[in-house]
């Protein structure tokens, strides 16, 4: 039982269908926000689920403020700095919003990030297969807030299944858990004068917590405009055709 973790944006993308009729697998890959929100009750779920592998997408500057305190030493880490969100202080875009706080300006600037995405992803694209290739499952793929990072690469490997997009859109809202429990935990107003300098309007923060179907929807866009579709991205990753067979086996139960 997960009864501590069911209550963050964590879950398990087993079971989602495909367009063929199958469904992925149970137990082999699961999404989360990172580890800035475990607890010990969090820790010890974690540990009896026997993670073999992290993709952790943050930047060295999060990882540094919010270790892994749960993993063991059979838990392979892979560093899959993706540098693309606000924590981690890499885009220009960003600073804009001090100099402009609306949620307009919010909006512009979320859909420009994910529309970075999948080139920042990239790079890290093999090591991440290569792991799962190789059994070190059950994984756990995460950055700091579960919804935007992890939105898309999580939404990169459901389109190479053949989730439908609509059920991509629809697990991707679920992260809307991680901007709900913000607010409700007192905190929200103190890390926003940490990264602002001021608390921005209540409008500006529901758009940079929450989520919005078109802001994943430029990253999967993207993929078509730039690789012609998610096979080309894959193959730009060099993953070539027989190690994302190997990917759909290990993925997809019919």
């Amino acid at each position: 039982m997960t009864i501590a973790l069911s209550r963050l944006n964590f879950r398990d993308i087993g079971g989602l269908p495909t367009a063929a009729g199958g469904q992925l697998r149970s137990g082999i890959l699961f999404r989360s926000e990172g580890p800035a929100s475990f607890f010990d009750d969090h820790h010890a779920e974690l540990s009896d689920l026997g993670f073999r592998s992290v993709a952790d997408l943050r930047s060295t500057i999060e990882r540094d403020a919010a270790p892994h305190r749960w993993c063991g030493p059979d838990c392979r880490m892979l560093d899959l700095d993706m540098n693309t969100d606000l924590r981690a202080q890499g885009e220009d875009m960003w600073v804009s919003l001090g100099r402009e706080p609306t949620a307009a300006r919010a909006v512009e600037v979320m859909t420009h990030n994910y529309g970075l995405m999948p080139q920042a992803f990239l790079p890290h694209l093999s090591r991440m297969v290569d792991a799962l290739l190789a059994q070190a499952t059950p994984m756990l793929v995460h950055c700091t807030a579960g919804k935007d990072r992890t939105g898309v690469v999580i939404a990169l490997f459901l389109d190479l299944l053949a989730v439908p997009r609509p059920v991509i859109m629809e697990d991707y809202r679920k992260s809307d858990v991680f901007g709900q429990n913000l607010r409700m935990s007192g905190h929200l107003s103190n890390d926003l004068q940490k990264t602002f300098g001021f608390v921005p309007p209540d409008e500006m923060v529901a758009v940079l917590i929450g989520v919005q179907d078109d802001f994943l929807a430029s990253a999967l866009d993207m993929i078509a405009t730039r690789w012609g579709g998610i096979e080309g991205y894959f193959e730009a990753g060099g993953i070539d055709a027989n190690r994302r067979a190997a990917l759909r086996s290990l993925l997809v139960t019919d």
